[in-house]
């Protein structure tokens, strides 16, 4: 036996009933033989109720005093879930981020895991406890209570399987594991029994709920062992790892959709050295992450630059390029938050010609423009009009999957 370090979402502990359910999950598993930590998210929509309430206050509170709020869902989920354990008869304690060692940089709203101090955490396992853990927090080096950010329970889960040395880190979620696209909204989906770290890495940051991308970046540094499943069917779920086996004839692991996607055009750019390098910089050093960047021939003596960031960075990045507009030199900005990007994401691409093409022809048949492309080795992704991207993701899996449909 050894130690498992399991998380549960939201949705897995959204009410009394889904807490027992939990509750049972987790002692299961410790009388198994199993040492356990457990790191729990907030209850269903409490962030999103935090939020609102912060929002009637002060709609621009410090991010400090919204760390200090927003970390008390988590406390809420690991104490009643802590109660549900003591009500079965199994020895628990319930920790905070802060109590359970999890030191954080100094950011706040979106700080990240520094290191765990493991010293109150192996003398309560030590003791036969489970350990439940608030996911999403630490403290800085100030004493701050910090989060971590969207997905942060996840990757709240991974720091201590890394930390520790965990036989196996489990995300139960609301279903079954790594599908080939959303179950929910893409006919003939289906799941994956395994899954590289590259490929989920790809997936997640491309628009897949499944896992936060820091959670998987973290899980392939340290090598930590990672399955997705559900806290509800009860059904084995995926494997993340670093080598799969082939999967069967496809290409590709899974289609992903993003509409959080906004498109910026600098039209009619000087043909001068150093031009891109100055747009970029100055996107940079206000921490605006861009994406698909497409530069193309304009007209006489210029050029044009069209780039992809999130729809919460468009205003920011929009007001910053028109600040400089002396300075870049261009006729004008052509903006457009009506887009999506739809990926496609596979190991099985590297070596395999025309994998592109099929999900161009794809589209093509479906009557789909284009508006950008981007490529990696294990990647294709698509700029299209936001109104096209759930048929989009439809077609391009049905193209590369239908043998699959078809049994």
């Amino acid at each position: 036996m050894g130690l498992i370090v399991q998380k549960f979402g939201g949705s897995s502990v959204a009410n009394t009933e889904r807490i027992r359910n939990v509750a049972r999950i987790i002692t299961d598993t410790y009388k198994a033989g199993n040492d356990v930590i457990v790191v729990l998210s907030a209850q269903g929509d409490t962030t999103d109720d935090l939020l609102e309430k912060a929002a009637e206050i002060n709609p621009r509170a410090s991010k400090r005093e919204m760390d200090m709020l927003l970390a008390t869902g988590e406390q809420m989920s690991i104490s009643l879930c802590a109660m549900a354990i003591e009500a079965l008869g199994y020895p628990v304690v319930s920790l905070t981020g802060w109590q359970a060692g999890v030191r954080t940089s100094r950011t706040y709203g979106d700080a990240r895991v520094s290191r765990i101090e493991k010293e109150r955490l192996e003398s309560e396992l030590g003791q036969r406890k489970i350990v439940l853990v608030a996911g999403f927090q630490g403290v800085n080096r100030f004493d701050d209570i910090t989060t971590l950010g969207r997905g942060g329970s996840d990757t709240s889960a991974v720091a201590l399987a890394a930390a520790l040395h965990a036989d196996l880190c489990q995300i139960y979620t609301d279903v079954d594991g790594v599908f080939t696209a959303d179950p929910r909204k893409v006919e003939g989906a289906r799941k994956l029994d395994e899954i590289t770290y590259g490929e989920m890495l790809e997936l997640a940051s491309l628009g897949a709920q499944v896992l936060h991308n820091r959670s998987v970046e973290m899980a392939k540094k340290y090598r930590v062992n990672l399955e997705v499943l559900s806290s509800f069917s009860g059904k084995p779920g995926t494997k993340v790892k670093e080598v799969v086996k082939t999967m069967e004839k496809s290409h590709i692991s899974g289609v992903a959709k993003d509409k959080n996607i906004a498109r910026l055009a600098l039209v009619g750019l000087n043909h001068e050295p150093g031009t891109a390098f100055k747009i970029f910089s100055l996107l940079a050093k206000e921490k605006i992450n861009v994406d698909i960047i497409l530069q193309s021939i304009g007209r006489g003596d210029t050029k044009d630059i069209s780039f992809t960031v999130t729809r919460s960075d468009l205003p920011r990045a929009k007001e910053l390029l028109e600040l400089h507009h002396k300075n870049l030199g261009f006729e004008r900005i052509e903006v457009s938050d009506r887009c999506a990007k739809v990926s496609i994401v596979g190991a099985g691409m590297i070596g395999s010609p025309g994998v592109a093409a099929m999900m161009f022809e794809a589209l093509f048949d479906a009557g789909i423009n284009i508006n950008m492309i981007s490529t990696s080795e294990i990647k294709v992704s698509v700029l299209v009009d936001e109104t096209d991207a759930d048929r989009a993701v439809q077609v391009i899996h049905q193209r590369f999957f239908r043998e699959f449909d078809q049994k």
